[in-house]
């Protein structure tokens, strides 16, 4: 269980999720997220899987985009 690139998958991510990524207090990820992740990539993402400061960075560049 390995967690795909965050640029694979974090633009298709709802908005829902994205925003509890944004806001958790945690780097790891919901078990709600972690379905969307699946079903986008195919990518079975375990609980113990969690975003680095990299791919943090990544996720508040692109939403900031968004808007």
């Amino acid at each position: 269980m390995t967690l795909p690139p965050i640029d694979d998958w974090w633009s298709d991510l709802s908005p829902d999720a994205q925003q509890s990524v944004l806001d958790s207090d945690s780097h790891l990820l919901d078990e709600a997220v972690r379905e969307e992740i699946r079903v986008l990539t195919g990518a079975v993402v375990g609980m113990v899987e969690q975003l680095s400061d990299k791919d943090l960075a990544y996720a508040r560049a692109h939403t900031a985009s968004k808007d």
